[in-house]
């Protein structure tokens, strides 16, 4: 009587559980060979960050089944083991067939049921590929700088072209054009954008024709919201320069002579230009999916180490539309680093190219800005010390 009674109460429990989650699911199965014990995870790759949905140890078949909420228009997910990914989209109730192995994982699968990831698999082949080229140019030693340039320059310009012209231009409104314009590469520099626009006319148009396909398509979604507003900063500071005079509003002006900023750092926590009086500021406005980015904050860092302790602060402000991967960057930097999604502070400052620092004086007044210096940032820091 007491197993009957037992057994009751675990049905019942597991009607309860299903009842209370009754929202749509799509499933991703498969097998991953030679990954026993392993444990595979499957994660949204969100616009706020990586968020796990569901996980599972693999048996010695490799099988698995894994199951997430169907997101309100198209999103982005991946399958991890350890740091290996394999990326994919989803947008509706379906079962998405991924199989491969331990040993070669993201580098040889095969996936089923969702074309938009059959898309995306052959854009990270790409990409794959395209790194590794570019790569072994910068690295061969028998060619001249120039020559190396250029040659970077051209296979830069012909991967942008395919993208454009197999995935971006032709299907505008899917998750893979998404996906192929928004996506970071590597060298040997470090990570960047491949599609900026907001230093690049023509990769502006590329962002809006996306952003007009998904908002006919999916208006209210957070990510047409992004796609849209990088799109319209890019038409701005990509725009050929006018006469018209730029006013600032009276009201933002702090008693200080500088215009305060309040924006949150990396853990959230309120920061402001006016709380920094008593110190030189380098006011850096910047982006880190940028291929410039890793040289210009080794810079800062040289800058930072030397003049820190002699008054020297760096209030560093980041467009990126990313917030995990602004989180990402900055997180080993030992200044102060804040977001500024919306662009908003950069548009008070009438920043109209990537990177533009200013210089504060101890007064917190407004000293220069980066264009404006004849000499060097390093000699007109030392003059306000």
């Amino acid at each position: 009587m007491k197993k009957i009674l037992n057994s009751i109460a675990i049905i019942l429990l597991m009607a309860t559980a299903i009842a209370c989650d009754n929202k749509p699911h799509f499933t991703v199965e498969g097998t991953v060979e030679n990954a026993k014990d392993s444990m595979l995870y499957l994660e949204w790759v969100s616009l706020e960050g990586v968020q796990r949905l569901d996980s599972a140890k693999l048996k010695e078949n490799g099988e698995f089944c894994l199951k997430g909420n169907v997101p309100p228009c198209p999103e982005f997910y991946a399958l991890r083991i350890g740091n290996r990914h394999i990326n994919f989209s989803i947008d509706s109730t379906e079962t998405v067939t991924i199989t491969t192995s331990l040993p070669k994982f993201e580098n040889d699968y095969t996936v089923e049921g969702n074309e938009s990831s059959k898309k995306i698999q052959e854009i990270c082949k790409l990409q794959s590929e395209f790194q590794a080229q570019i790569v072994a140019v910068e690295k061969n030693s028998s060619l001249y700088p120039g020559e190396i340039v250029d040659s970077v320059n051209a296979m830069v310009d012909a991967y942008k072209q395919k993208m454009k012209n197999d995935y971006i231009f032709v299907a505008p409104m899917s998750a893979y054009a998404y996906y192929a314009v928004c996506q970071s590469v590597s060298d040997v520099s470090g990570l960047y954008q491949l599609f900026n626009p907001l230093n690049n006319r023509d990769d502006v148009k590329c962002y809006a024709a996306v952003a007009t396909a998904w908002d006919g398509y999916y208006p209210d979604a957070p990510r047409t919201e992004q796609i849209c507003n990088m799109a319209i900063q890019g038409m701005e500071r990509t725009a050929p320069p006018t006469e018209k005079v730029l006013e600032l509003n009276d009201s933002l002006v702090s008693e200080t002579g500088i215009i305060d900023l309040k924006l949150p750092d990396i853990n959230g926590k309120v920061r402001t230009l006016s709380e920094l009086k008593g110190k030189v500021v380098l006011l850096d406005f910047t982006i880190y999916n940028a291929k410039e980015s890793p040289e210009r904050n080794r810079i800062m860092r040289e800058l930072y180490d030397k003049y820190h302790d002699k008054g020297l602060e760096i209030y560093q402000v980041s467009v990126d539309q990313d917030t995990h991967f602004w989180k990402y960057s900055c997180e080993n930097l030992p200044w102060i680093c804040v977001h500024d999604a919306n662009a908003q502070a950069a548009n008070t400052y009438r920043v109209a190219d990537l990177p533009t620092s200013f210089i504060i004086n101890r007064d917190n007044d407004l000293e220069l800005r980066s264009d404006m210096i004849k000499t060097s940032l390093e000699s007109e820091i030392q003059k306000l010390l």
